[in-house]
């Protein structure tokens, strides 16, 4: 007589080209008590291709007694836990002790999986972690880098894991290969129906409970080394991370004036610095960084937008060759200009480079490397859309400079909203980087804040225009700037974080406070300018259809 003992649940999301070879897999168990049988619930993810045709067919070719269910709400969370339900309830009426054993769409179980899992079941486990090992073919795609710090990662994770269980045999608890009787599952109150990472978060709901996770060798399964996967966070992601840090990560000091004058070809490339009250480090900057390059023929244009400088700031630009015109003459039908992103924005409009370089006007220690590492992988690779520079950043107190302090903004608020809201962006080093440079057809696409929220604004926009495998990072060197006081950072961080709110929570910023209160100046209300300007290929268009409209 046969007996159930296990259900396999694996949610599904687009896979036609992977859930055959999953099913087969399953199909192809080995070990299994003559009595044991086992079912399968394959839950759909919003499935907009032929998963379902793929599936149904699969199981009737191999008689693998399948189910197909819908998911009630969209994510992997959502479909793992409505499988993992299903099954829980199915077994709790057979078999309380019986096994929820979970793997994915893009993966292939091994022949004795099944029989491995059950085994540990009999000897005492409530839940087991599989080794997930990537797919041989995927990966030799992957360059050797992103290999090895998966395999960092992992040697991490296994001493965290050993400091709690020196039995574990690797530290994977994961939704590739994932098992919990029905009794454990139930008593912890099931998976949470989040978007990504539940298995994490179930992993730690067990061991809170006190119920057992065994982390065997016998247990394995082959998983799809895929770099664009379905969840927000997970396997796909940090192979993707890996993937970027070792192919879009430059050493901007590696490139020469010459390397890239013989790249540029008919390229016309245009440098724009804002600048306020920078007479002091200006003219460094550009006599420096940029004019040489210009007397080369490399760069074709050089701007200075200036913002209201009390100073001697325009003239110390034009003395040192460059063009400099004050922010509010350029588009003055769009009112004052009110800040940096402002200024670059009507700076993009005034030039003509297919590429567009911006340089912050502040640097101390100003370098033509600086240029060069940004134009570097512009010019040598067409694939490259946009490059953030990267500096190691010191700080400068008095007469005592500590190594690694600079950049308060970018790791107190813009890094961690990135690891939390676009973790693809994780791997930036300076997301706030003034230097930055890109194609002027990407540029002209995206809007502008016009304050200090424009560094991450054009980060995130340009991941949503190109994908990651368009952005790059140049690591520059040094870079020493002035700093700012504690409480102006607290207003440059304000705008970045309404930058990022605006484009995670679309609608968002009609709730954005007028101001930021300052509590120690009576209660008194700081204006930090949050308008974002159109993209520019927008208000050509715009201008264009006046024009007609105006002729007709």
């Amino acid at each position: 007589m046969s007996h159930l003992r296990a259900v396999v649940v694996i949610p599904a999301r687009d896979e036609a080209g992977h859930i055959e070879r999953c099913l087969r897999a399953l199909a192809a168990q080995r070990g299994l008590h003559p009595a044991v049988t086992f079912e399968v619930i394959l839950v759909l993810d919003r499935c907009t291709d032929a998963t379902e045709t793929v599936a149904r067919t699969t199981a009737r070719a191999t008689g693998l007694p399948l189910h197909v269910e819908h998911s009630p709400a969209p994510g992997v969370g959502a479909a793992r836990r409505h499988g993992m339900d299903l099954a829980c309830d199915r077994l709790s009426e057979i078999e309380p002790d019986g096994l929820i054993a979970c793997t994915d769409a893009d993966s292939a179980v091994a022949p004795d999986w099944l029989a491995a899992q059950l085994a540990l079941v009999d000897a005492g486990a409530d839940a087991i972690g599989g080794r997930i090992e990537l797919d041989p073919i995927d990966a030799a795609a992957l360059p050797a880098a992103a290999l090895l710090r998966r395999e960092q990662r992992a040697g991490v994770r296994l001493t965290a894991v050993l400091a709690d269980d020196p039995s574990a045999e690797h530290h994977f608890f994961s939704g590739a290969s994932l098992g919990v009787t029905a009794r454990a599952y139930r008593a912890v109150g099931g998976i949470d129906p989040v978007t990504a990472l539940e298995d994490e978060g179930f992993g730690q709901r067990l061991t809170a409970g006190g119920w057992r996770i065994v982390r065997s060798d016998a247990v394995s399964v082959r998983t799809s080394a895929r770099t664009h996967g379905r969840a927000p966070r997970g396997l796909a992601r940090d192979l993707q991370l890996g993937d970027w840090l070792a192919r879009r990560r430059y050493d901007g000091r590696a490139y020469t004036a010459q390397r890239l004058l013989e790249a540029k070809g008919d390229t016309t490339i245009s440098v724009v610095v804002p600048a306020r009250d920078c007479a002091a480090t200006v003219g460094a900057v550009l006599r420096l960084t940029v004019m040489p390059f210009v007397t080369m023929g490399l760069i074709d244009e050089v701007l200075v937008v200036d913002g209201r400088s009390t100073d001697a700031t325009i003239a110390r630009a034009t003395h040192a060759g460059a063009c400099a015109v004050a922010q509010d003459d350029l588009l003055p039908e769009h009112g004052p200009a009110q800040g940096k992103g402002d200024a670059m924005w009507r700076g993009l409009h005034a030039t003509t480079g297919d590429v567009v370089a911006f340089l912050d006007a502040d640097t101390e220690d100003p370098d033509p490397r600086h240029l060069l590492g940004l134009l570097g992988p512009l010019l040598e690779d067409q694939d490259v859309h946009l490059v953030k520079g990267a500096f190691a950043r010191p700080f400068r107190d008095g007469e005592t400079v500590r190594d690694g302090e600079g950049g308060r903004v970018t790791e107190l608020m813009a890094r961690p909203l990135l690891n939390l809201h676009v973790p693809e962006l994780a791997g930036f080093e300076q997301p706030l980087a003034g230097e930055t440079a890109a194609r002027r057809t990407l540029l002209e696409a995206l809007p502008f804040p016009v304050g200090y929220g424009i560094e991450i604004a054009l980060l995130i926009d340009a991941l949503r225009h190109v994908g990651l495998e368009g952005l790059a990072e140049a690591q520059l060197g040094t870079r020493q700037n002035r700093h700012q006081p504690l409480r102006e950072l607290g207003a440059m961080a304000f705008a970045v974080l309404c930058a990022v709110q605006a484009r995670i929570a679309p609608g968002s910023s009609e709730a954005v406070p007028a101001g930021l209160v300052q509590p120690w100046d009576g209660g008194a209300v700081r204006d930090v300018p949050v308008l974002e300007r159109p993209p520019l290929r927008q208000l050509g268009e715009e201008e264009r259809n006046l024009g007609i409209a105006g002729a007709a």
